[in-house]
């Protein structure tokens, strides 16, 4: 098992004896989930004065927020250009600047003072299956000039040159863009908001809630608590409660295993030093340990146990780096983030009092870093910035059939991302055959002499003599005794 994941303390794991809400308390803000979002939001409310209650039905981190690659930059799962179509080009600009300040949200959390062993890292690759230099060049241009965003174009040459493999060519590469160790993260979150004035209640999951007058009412198993605003932070485990709201979103599970060590090979086959991510979200992968491949693929719509997947996990593995070959799965995890229909999260004020912060997909430690900026600051010093977030409403995933949907959905997205990328490989090699066959058929014809010949070195090639004027070509022909020929090739002799 990764040293990413075993050198959590007892107490960081969970393991340590929690602190349960045992007696009645009356807060300013309580907040249902102590993941990312969660605790974030009770920091920063937490640093501006306000008493917070987060309660857990588990413990911290116990899901999603505690079995991630750690990975952090701007932007959303809704890709760019259909943000910018959805919402215009003006409130998109200002999505994505949120985005940034909720990654250096997490930057600035993520120190080794605050969190000795945090393995902070910079620099985050995405990598195409297929060739899109054009695309490449226009995306590129938009995120520099705007949305003032740091990035580099890598030409293909590039990324293959720090990854052996030809399944890639273009890549984006985000050098302000960072990766921690999430498990590591939530935990000293948790110390953080902690030291600043939060209370944390695991093992306490919420019975009901009353959300109608001033004072909000939470009933949890044994005490019961008062507060002025409540948060839901529960992403799709909010359970009973709140069911129609956790119905908004699809459960999609992800997997990731830990390669037992790999030794200097891993280094000579994988020379970049941050993460990797295909622009298909097929694949997902960092070194971790010096010399342990952490990968994240396979996902479904249900649970399972994640050691299912390890031979997932390995196959993909030796698939992209076949160099590599058949290695060895050490640990796997997983955890179920939660996808709204829309691909945005759910970020704002449901009724007077009443919050909610969820479905962050797979871009959630940026995001869920930006919520509970916005929410706290939005509570205790009226920013309205979370109105931006109105155009996405809440819309039902679907249930049961949602799920199966979602499930049929990724598999065709899979298939035809591999399809897209075959097709691209055996584009490229077809051209690489062609100019092997040109540059083979000019050197047959230069041993043969039937080619373009060039003058020796220093020689001068000898100009062709001029063509005489057609009057003077029919001269000579009488002068030597014969016919001129007719001009007129439409008559015969």
């Amino acid at each position: 098992m990764s040293e990413t994941f075993t050198s959590v303390s007892q107490e960081e794991a969970g393991l340590r004896d929690r602190v349960r809400l045992t007696f009645d308390l009356d807060a300013d803000i309580c907040v249902i989930g102590a993941g990312l979002a969660g605790l974030s939001i009770a920091l920063e409310a937490a640093r501006l004065g306000a008493s917070v209650a987060v309660l857990e039905g588990r413990h911290i981190g116990w899901n999603a927020s505690g079995n991630q690659l750690g990975t952090v930059m701007p932007g959303f799962a809704l890709p760019l250009a259909d943000l910018i179509e959805r919402i215009g080009f003006e409130d998109a600009r200002e999505l994505w600047a949120l985005s940034k300040e909720g990654a250096e949200f997490v930057r600035g959390n993520a120190t080794e003072e605050n969190m000795p062993g945090i393995s902070l890292s910079d620099g985050v690759l995405e990598v195409s299956n297929v060739d899109a230099g054009d695309r490449l060049i226009s995306r590129l241009q938009m995120l520099n000039e705007d949305f003032d965003t740091e990035v580099e174009g890598w030409q293909a040459d590039h990324v293959r040159g720090l990854l052996k493999t030809d399944r890639y060519f273009h890549g984006v590469y985000y050098p302000r863009a960072f990766q921690v160790d999430g498990r590591k993260y939530v935990h000293g979150l948790a110390g953080l908001a902690r030291r600043a004035g939060a209370r944390i209640f695991e093992d306490t999951p919420v019975v009901s809630i009353d959300h109608s007058g001033i004072r909000k009412r939470i009933v949890t198993p044994s005490a019961r608590l008062r507060a002025t605003h409540i948060v839901l932070a529960g992403n799709i485990h909010l359970g009973a409660p709140l069911k129609r709201l956790s119905e908004t979103l699809l459960p999609v599970w992800r997997y990731a295993g830990v390669t037992a060590p790999l030794g200097e090979r891993l280094h000579e086959i994988i020379a970049f030093k941050g993460s990797v991510m295909d622009s298909d979200g097929v694949d997902h992968f960092r070194i971790v340990d010096g010399d342990r491949l952490m990968w994240e693929s396979p996902e479904t719509t249900w649970a399972a146990r994640p050691q299912r997947f390890a031979g997932a996990v390995r196959r993909r593995i030796r698939t992209i780096f076949p160099e590599l070959g058949n290695v060895e799965i050490a640990d796997m995890f997983g955890g179920a983030t939660g996808q709204t229909v829309h691909g945005m999260p759910q970020i704002g004020q449901l009724r007077k009092g009443l919050w909610v912060a969820s479905g962050f997909g797979r871009q959630g430690m940026n995001t869920s870093a930006m919520a509970g900026q916005m929410i706290a600051r939005s509570i205790l010093r009226g920013d309205e910035r979370w109105r931006l977030f109105s155009p996405f409403e809440l819309v039902w995933a679907g249930g049961a059939t949602g799920r199966v949907a979602g499930q049929l959905v990724g598999i065709w997205s899979r298939a035809s991302s591999a399809a897209a990328g075959s097709l691209a490989r055996y584009r490229e090699r077809a051209r690489v055959k062609d100019r092997e066959r040109e540059a083979r058929l000019a050197k047959a014809n230069r041993a043969a002499g039937t080619g373009p010949r060039r003058p020796p070195p220093g020689v001068r090639p000898r100009p062709a003599p001029p063509r005489p004027a057609p009057q003077a070509i029919e001269v000579e022909q009488v002068e030597q005794g014969r016919e001129p020929a007719s001009h007129d090739a439409g008559i015969s002799r």
